[in-house]
Parts: structure tokens; sequence; C-alpha cells
């Protein structure tokens, strides 16, 4: 009976060692594909909130998510489409649970300078474009957000999980209510 009891206890040190080592595998692997696609994240999230600390709250509640999912992930689509599609669902999730919660009107401090202000005419293109995305519904800007990072339709397709002519018709409907709100 001791020798059999010190033999499972063998076997299962064993087992915890190499569940130990695996876990700290994965660990590394997922560190080393999150520094790797970091800049993805912070997108998504700044197209979503423009307060450093909403989006570092979105970013922390997207690593979860894609920690969560990382042990699941089959491989189907590319390691950087599956953060792309993580990243949008954490985000418009928040959104959602955002806009269902009553909010209290901050106070604003009150400051001179914007240190974050650009005057040349090329930042201000940009930050009108931003602003404009930025009254889109989610889904919408999600999409012209993918295509804004130059990511092909088939990829875009996949993640936000529409076909491949919707996406096209889409962006079309998208770039049309951009220009009307440039014309307001």
């Amino acid at each position: 009976i001791i020798l059999c009891s010190f033999s499972l206890k063998i076997a299962s040190n064993r087992q915890n060692n190499q569940t130990n080592q695996t876990m700290k595998e994965k660990e590394k692997e997922f560190e080393k594909i999150v520094r790797e696609h970091k800049n993805t994240i912070y997108t998504v999230c700044f197209m979503f909130s423009k307060d450093n600390d909403e989006v570092n709250d979105l970013f922390q509640e997207t690593l979860i998510n894609l920690w969560q999912g990382f042990k699941t992930f089959r491989g189907d689509s590319s390691i950087r489409t599956w953060i792309w599609r993580v990243s949008l669902n954490t985000c418009i999730s928040s959104e959602r649970k955002k806009s269902k919660m009553q909010t209290v009107p901050l106070v604003p401090l009150s400051m001179d300078i914007n240190l974050y202000e650009d005057t040349d005419d090329d930042s201000r293109q940009i930050q009108m474009l931003y602003n404009r995305i930025n009254r889109l519904k989610p889904f919408d800007r999600a999409i012209i957000l993918l295509w804004l990072d130059n990511l092909p339709y088939d990829e875009i397709a996949a993640i936000v999980g529409i076909t491949v002519k919707n996406v096209s018709v889409r962006l079309v409907r998208i770039k049309e209510e951009l220009k009307q709100m440039s014309n307001q």
C-alpha cells in the first residue's frame, strides 16, 4: 500500500510539473502575441473612447478576453484576425453596457491649452475624419476602422462575421454617410 501510494504521488507530481511547464509556455506565447499586436488592440480601444483611463480599461478587458479564449483558439483564422474580432467584440460589448448604465456628468477641468492639439492641416483633417467615424454605429465604425487599417475585404468579413459582398456594400454606405457628415 505504501509503495502504491508513493507511485501515485510521483505520477501526480510529474503531471503537475508538466502542467506548470505547459502553462508557462502558453503564457510566454501569449505575451509574445500581445507584444506583436498591442497596437491593433489599442487602435480598436481608441476608436471607442478618447479617455485614456477608459482606453486602458478596454485594453485590459480585451487582454482578459484574449487570454480566456487563447486556450480554445483553433487557428481557423489568422491570429491577427482573431485579435481584431475579440478586440472589437470587447469594445462593442463595453459600449452597450455603458449605454445601459446611467452616467453622471463629469465636471470639466478648466485648462487654457490642449496638449494634444495638432494645428497642421493634415492633423486637422485626420481629427475631423475620426470625429465623424466616432458618430457612426459601432458595427459600421468597426468595418471602416478595419478598412482604414488596409485589411482585405475577406479578412474584414471574417472578423465581423458577414459576407465579403456585405462588407463591400456596407463600406459604400459608410463612406456615403461620412461624406454626408462632412457636408453638414
